[in-house]
């Protein structure tokens, strides 16, 4: 497989305080990879930075193309789309209309209609709400949303940052089931920062470790299931 995304050195914050310091990750097309770390390990910062949001210095390559003077839509034009911390909809907007933002950078209604109706086929409830202001949704309807609107823009790489955050168990499986399908039948890869090292290690081939802003270890998801110290850490076990 060819590198997809290519992140060298980055280092970045806010203001004077640093929170990434000299972080390289690489993803290659139709991968599925995981960063995980504790709170504070700079992982939504390192987000912020790969979707066009963060000032940053170092290297970002898509398709082996650097990029410089970043922002959202220059991310999204190169096909890397986000699913932000804490759900990340349009909350005074409905469901449906969430769905058409998403499109935003897309022709072609027909094929943007398709795109809705595919997704209401794999979030059912978003359907059954279509007309409903996304603000009233549940936790789970949310990001729900937030994942459709996210792919409505047919993206190459789905960042994902902490989808799992503040859900129940059960509606954490199904998005976890729903993200697999979409990197395994869709081939959009996916890098996802989680915290639910468990379910995130079941989908992901290979595995960044966040420390502090640094990248302290990677390896293959097997590999880091089989680690005394990350299962004790991050698996409970």
């Amino acid at each position: 497989m060819s590198v997809l995304l290519e992140a060298e050195g980055i280092t970045a914050g806010y203001g004077a305080s640093t929170v990434l310091r000299d972080v390289s990750v690489t993803v290659d097309e139709h991968e599925a990879v995981v960063v995980l770390g504790a709170n504070g390990a700079g992982k939504s910062t390192l987000m912020s930075v790969l979707a066009g949001m963060l000032p940053f210095t170092g290297r970002l390559a898509v398709d082996g193309v650097e990029l410089t003077n970043l922002r959202p839509d220059v991310m999204l034009s190169k096909g890397v789309s986000l699913v932000p911390q804490g759900r990340g909809t349009l909350s005074a907007m409905s469901v449906l209309d969430n769905l058409y933002v998403g499109a935003v950078s897309r022709r072609g209604r027909a094929d943007i209609e398709a795109d809705i109706e595919r997704w209401f086929t794999v979030f059912p409830r978003l359907k059954e709400r279509s007309s409903q202001i996304a603000g009233t949704l549940s936790g789970g309807e949310q990001q729900m949303l937030a994942i459709a609107r996210a792919l409505m823009s047919r993206p190459r790489l789905l960042l994902c940052d902490e989808v799992s955050l503040g859900l129940a168990p059960v509606i954490v499986q199904g998005l976890f089931d729903t993200l697999r399908d979409i990197n395994k039948e869709s081939g959009t890869a996916l890098l996802l920062v989680e915290q639910n090292a468990e379910l995130a290690l079941a989908i992901a081939s290979r595995v960044y470790l966040l420390e502090v802003g640094e990248v302290t270890s990677t390896g293959t998801a097997q590999e880091f299931r089989e680690n005394d110290s990350i299962r004790a850490a991050y698996l409970g076990y």
